[in-house]
């Protein structure tokens, strides 16, 4: 019995020695568990890649992947890591992460590094996952806005291709909507202008801001500015704000030329899925939902319509995976539950993101946590592209965006993830609540543009206080 105590008080010792990875021979069964919690796909969609990385690295153990639904992701992901009890990595949505900062443990710069986000992936993942050169995120894919279009509608109106300008897309609606005798719409041309009844009503207007070149906070992002007019080329103040959002209403206004849509209407995605709206926009993953309602519609995706198409802009909404930065991790030695240190936890949970991710080249870094030695070790794939191969997204690295350019079906949203942008929102729920009622407010017809807007700044500055 004694001499049993002495080996495992000697194990509990030298458990930091076996949390090295991948720089000693495969000879104990002392590993680290890595938890993993994710939103949309199936556990198959890792499989392979996990296959694979339990190969080279010894000690990781069991990698548990765990999916939820949408509708309570985030409150269970909070409750459970208020409790320690959490996973290690987890999906957190791209406009999260100033309010999940204290939450994130970033990761360690042997890891991987801000220049290795500049350099590999898009723009917006550098813009919404890095702060000050520390990496608190990495995704595997991007997403960003696209047209839908049905092209049967198109056809039978006489137009030969989507709409690349808003000037375009105007004339396209126009030509599009067809309204009874009592003024009662029969066919739209486009699922705009309202909040409640059009999917990610939101995000596109926060396209239009964007591309008016609304700032939509300032440099601090201590306040909001939405409302604050924008110095034009003739050197005359232009209200882009106001604009966006009086552009984005009109279609929904019955006085506009462009009317074409209100309150009446089906959920845009259920319309456009009956052939009840010609055009509408949103994200790739929404294309099987559509082909899952009817698989006989005949539609096309092509890229968002610009304001100014030497200067184009998209709008992205993606999710991307980051590390707890406290969750009560232990393993089991002999029978005996003994505590993982956390900084081996973390260590080795951003080592597998940093495998999940980033190009390989056919050989992987696995750095030892306790000496900082590495060693090379080769690999069979590339881990981002099995993934998207499995589930068909379009990527958030630069090398397999230049690969998914020719695809029939995913290059809109590869070439759109290049010109992608989001903004600072320190309670992304909040504010889409409040842009939606600012909406609705106009839709209801009892204020104005200006007001509006204001209103909305002021909700979102006492967000940004909270």
């Amino acid at each position: 019995m004694k001499n049993k105590i002495k080996i495992l008080l000697s194990v509990a010792l030298l458990l930091p020695v076996f949390f090295f990875s991948g720089c000693t021979s495969k000879n104990t069964g002392y590993l680290v568990n890595l938890e993993i919690w994710g939103l949309f796909d199936d556990s198959k969609a890792y499989e392979e890649i996990i296959t694979e990385y339990k190969k080279i690295n010894p000690y990781v153990g069991e990698i548990k992947y765990r999916k939820f639904t949408p509708e309570t992701y985030k409150r269970d992901l909070i409750d459970a890591m208020a409790s320690g009890q959490g996973p290690d990595i987890f999906l957190i949505q791209n406009t999260w992460t100033p309010s999940f900062g204290t939450k994130i443990e970033p990761a360690p710069e042997n890891i991987l590094r801000d220049s290795d986000i500049r350099s590999g992936f898009v723009d917006v993942v550098f813009n919404d996952f890095v702060n000050q050169e520390k990496v608190y995120g990495v995704p595997l894919s991007v997403d960003s806005l696209a047209l839908y279009y049905n092209r049967d509608m198109f056809n039978a109106a006489g137009i030969t291709s989507p709409p690349k300008t808003w000037e375009e897309f105007n004339e396209a609606v126009r030509k599009l909507t067809k309204l009874d005798s009592q003024g009662e719409i029969v066919q739209a041309g486009a699922a705009l202008g309202t909040a409640l009844n059009i999917n990610r009503s939101t995000d596109i207007l926060n396209l239009l801001m964007l591309q008016n070149g609304v700032q939509m906070t300032n440099s601090q992002n201590t306040k909001a500015t939405i409302n604050v007019g924008v110095v034009g080329s003739d050197g005359n103040v232009v209200k882009s704000g106001e604009n966006s959002l009086g552009y984005y209403a009109q279609f929904a206004n019955v006085r506009s030329p462009f009317y074409t849509w209100n309150n009446k209407q089906h959920n845009s995605i259920d319309a456009f899925s009956e052939g009840g709206v010609a055009m509408m926009l949103n994200y790739s993953w929404q294309r099987e939902a559509i082909m899952n309602k009817n698989g006989k519609l005949n539609f096309g995706i092509a890229p968002v319509p610009q304001f100014n198409e030497t200067k184009p802009i998209n709008y992205a909404n993606y999710w991307g995976y980051a590390v707890a930065k406290n969750k009560n991790s232990t393993v089991i030695v002999e029978g005996q539950t003994i505590q993982v240190p956390n900084q081996a936890r973390v260590h080795e949970a951003w080592q597998f993101l940093k495998f999940l991710t980033m190009k390989n080249n056919g050989v992987f870094k696995l750095t030892n946590i306790k000496s900082g030695t590495s060693k090379d070790f080769p690999v069979a794939i590339d881990p981002a592209i099995v993934y998207l191969k499995e589930t068909e997204k379009p990527a958030a690295r630069r090398d397999i965006i230049e690969l998914q350019k020719n695809d029939s079906i995913i290059s809109p949203y590869a070439y759109g993830n290049l010109i992608a942008k989001s903004w600072f929102q320190a309670d992304p729920d909040g504010v889409e609540k409040v842009l939606a009622e600012a909406i609705e407010s106009l839709n209801r017809g009892n204020t104005s543009l200006y007001d509006a807007l204001s209103t909305a700044t002021n909700r979102i500055d006492d967000l940004m206080r909270r």
